[in-house]
Formats: structure tokens, sequence, C-alpha cells
């Protein structure tokens, strides 16, 4: 599921960003709100998580003008901690509002309540990207809205690491470690559990979305 984060504080964004992809969801970055109006436009995202003090549009403006085209669940991230601020972003319609600072548990926490108020929840532990769903508990994955496709345990654990790092290679010695533990396994059998992997994904209908780097190791496309 994808979450427009409209941050204009860079380190800050960056933090969030990490802990919403660590919780498995797809951030898409605005740090303006001329910014967040156009990858708003253009991506759809699933939920906007919004703060208020940003140039160019407030987070009031940029709230006002998503809630006039659609219902997509909005969460405000601010400074602000008045009652006038609260009461405001509410009735234009945001969804939940969090004042800073705030732990990053609170605010998965949160997005997950919001998303399934709004029908579009993850369950706790499923991972998702670019359309893709991951249920390391119960070993399935489905690609968008299709059926589960059940996946081995050691395919699951392959799966999940390769997801947790999406668009970045991780080395054939680290997933062997993610997957087999202090038992190991050889870089051959790394390699057959790819294949074996990657032609199910593939017959979800999702595409290749294992990328080998030679020599070095996979990675899942971000």
């Amino acid at each position: 599921m994808k979450i427009l984060l409209v941050e204009d504080d860079l380190a800050l964004s960056d933090v969030v960003s990490f802990t919403l992809r660590r919780a498995g969801f797809e951030v898409i970055p605005a740090y303006d709100g001329a910014a967040a109006m156009a990858a708003w436009e253009t991506t759809q995202p699933t939920l906007v998580v919004l703060d208020l003090n940003l140039p160019k549009q407030d987070g009031f403006t940029v709230c006002r003008a998503i809630r006039s085209q659609s219902q997509t669940p909005i969460i405000i991230l601010s400074v602000r901690s008045g009652d006038d601020a609260v009461v405001q972003a509410l009735e234009l319609g945001a969804d939940d509002y969090i004042v800073k600072p705030f732990s990053p548990a609170q605010l998965v926490a949160r997005v997950r309540a919001v998303l399934r108020r709004a029908g579009t929840g993850v369950a706790a532990g499923q991972l998702t990207h670019n359309g893709w769903t991951l249920d390391p508990l119960r070993h399935e994955v489905r690609w968008r809205e299709g059926a589960w496709l059940h996946l081995t345990p050691l395919e699951a654990k392959l799966l999940e690491a390769l997801m947790l790092n999406a668009g970045h290679v991780l080395t054939a010695d680290a997933l062997i470690q993610a997957v087999w533990g202090v038992e190991g396994a050889s870089r051959a059998m790394l390699k057959q559990l790819v294949y074996r992997l990657r032609a199910k994904l593939e017959a979800l209908g999702g595409g290749d979305v294992i990328e080998t780097a030679p020599g070095v190791g996979y990675a899942f496309r971000a």
C-alpha cells in the first residue's frame, strides 16, 4: 500500500519513511504543498500523512483539496497541539491527528487503525510493496487483490527479507543467514530457492520482481 508522506523537514521525513517502509508500506515523499498535490494526483496513494506547516501550500489547504475530490484517509502529523488546529484539521476531513514528537510504534499503529476503519487495512504482520502482499506467518503471498498463493517456509523467509529491503541488494551471505540462520546453506541452495520463488511470483501475474546482482546477491524491485 502506498503512503504519501508530506513533510518539509528532510531529516524527519527520512525517519518516518524508514519507519513506514519497515512496517511494509511503500512511501512517496513530498516536501511542500504543491508537490504533495501533484504526487497525490499521479500516484493515488492509499493514505496521506500530512504536516501542516508546509511551503507553497499549507497542510490545511492540501487537506481541503484532497478531501474535496476523494475519501483518501489523511493523518495530520504536526507540532501544533492547540485545539484550534486540531479542530480545524478534523473539520476539513482529516481522519486522525498526531502531535510531534511521536513514537514510531504509535505512528504505525495509527496508520493501521485508520486503514482498518477505511476498509483497506493490512493485517498485523503483513508486508506490502508495489502491489504485493506477503503474510509471513501464513506463508502466503498475493499480487494486488488476487488469490493467495502458499509458499514454503523457506520461500516465505526469503521473500520477507527481500521485501523488507526493497530496492537494496542483499548479499548471498546475508540472505542465507536470514533464511537458514545458524544452520547455513550453500549459494547453490539459495540460487535454487530464488528460482522457485521467482517462478511462483511470476505465475501470479506481477512479473519478475526479483533482481539478480551478479556475483553479489538479489533485490526486490523498488
